[in-house]
């Protein structure tokens, strides 16, 4: 079990996000600047030393967020893990590839978009000056990021140098280059020819709008049970949902799996607990996360509005409900560790209200038929 304080480390109010707007070398460029950059959970990516951290616990697959005025871009860069780009507000011009092609999809709000590893990629805020987009790269150590040739050109005209051990030099601040240190190289015309061309149709796979969501009524067992009604909707890997026909929109593996949960005012999803690290990040209404700790269940609310998402982050192996506490819908994403199906430990009471739905989990780990599983095992 863990501990209240513990615990209570796990929850990430809006309110206590801090950013840095020097977290990366094109923070000298002015059509690149300020750009306010968050990490919420894992270790993160940023070149800055000092940006600041709310939760540092590896939990197989990182949480950040980004937020730009109205014209403001981030440019091309490479990832060698996962990087997903998740729309709260605003709209979004994601680019990938280099010109002289024009490749680019927007974005807006409750969209998300997976971007494939090895391909340039960059986005431009050309909705709200506030707008926020949260982002998900896989792995506790994603290798760091490669800018494109252009950026690192465009920064070191303006006295900023990146070393190959990703130290920001500043001749602005007096920094200099150290006798053992060399900058780091972008890669050539004819490396970045070489990568793999994504066309506009085959990134369209990759971009779930949440217009076109498919929600399902059972994917939990405790869905259809008085005074529950959670729903899921699948949008990246292998996550928690019980339906055996939900399908994610995009399914390669990703280190992490992406679910949208919506639960009606006094809804719920009942104890159950969970093997795997799991985030919560509120969109929409109010969540009590309660937890079973050393000193008895905590409760912590998460809110979501217009311009405010709170996070939390559950740990491995704790029983805990999730309750819409408000009167208005509650909306959450939920981001679990793993490339492999998750399997929900449900409480024994929940199971047996449901046996008393004629509903049951099967072999495969889907809600079924009861009548028809017992039938199975005989």
């Amino acid at each position: 079990m863990i501990t209240p304080e513990a615990l209570a480390e796990r929850h990430i109010p809006f309110s206590s996000l801090r950013y840095t707007t020097e977290a990366f070398v094109d923070y000298c460029i002015p059509e690149c600047t300020p750009k306010y950059n968050y990490a919420l959970i894992g270790p993160g990516v940023s070149q800055n030393p000092k940006q600041p951290v709310n939760l540092r616990e590896p939990h197989g697959f990182q949480v950040g967020a980004v937020s730009m005025p109205h014209g403001k871009t981030n440019p091309a860069h490479m990832h060698f893990t996962c990087e997903v780009f998740i729309c709260v507000r605003g709209t979004w011009r994601v680019r990938w590839g280099f010109n002289p092609e024009d490749l680019h999809a927007e974005i807006g709000e409750g969209d998300i978009v997976s971007v494939p590893t090895w391909i340039y990629r960059g986005f431009t805020n050309v909705g709200v000056d506030d707008g926020f987009m949260f982002t998900a790269l896989g792995g506790d150590h994603t290798g760091g990021v490669l800018w494109g040739p252009t950026t690192l050109a465009a920064a070191a005209e303006r006295g900023v140098r990146l070393t190959e051990d990703y130290r920001i030099v500043d001749a602005s601040r007096g920094d200099t280059l150290q006798p053992h240190e060399k900058l780091l190289q972008p890669m050539a015309p004819e490396e970045i020819a070489a990568l793999r061309r994504w066309s506009p149709a085959e990134m369209a796979g990759r971009i779930v709008r949440h217009a076109d969501l498919t929600w399902s009524t059972h994917g939990l067992l405790d869905s259809a049970l008085p005074g529950c009604g959670a729903q899921l909707a699948p949008v990246i890997g292998l996550g928690i949902s019980q339906d055996r026909n939900a399908l994610a929109p995009v399914a390669n593996a990703h280190g992490l799996s992406i679910e949208w949960l919506r639960i009606p005012p006094g809804g719920q999803v009942s104890r159950h607990r969970l093997r795997e690290k799991q985030v919560l990040i509120a969109k929409a209404g109010e969540l009590d996360v309660g937890v079973e700790t050393t000193e008895g269940i905590r409760t912590h609310r998460l809110s979501g509005s217009a311009t405010s998402w709170d996070s939390f982050a559950l740990p491995a192996d704790v029983w805990r409900t999730l309750r819409n506490t408000g009167t208005e819908e509650a909306r959450a994403l939920v981001l679990t560790t793993g490339d492999h199906r998750k399997r929900i430990e449900w409480d024994a009471g929940v199971v047996e209200s449901a046996a008393r739905q004629d509903l049951a989990i099967d072999a495969n780990g889907y809600v079924a038929p009861k009548r028809f599983v017992e039938r199975a095992q005989r």
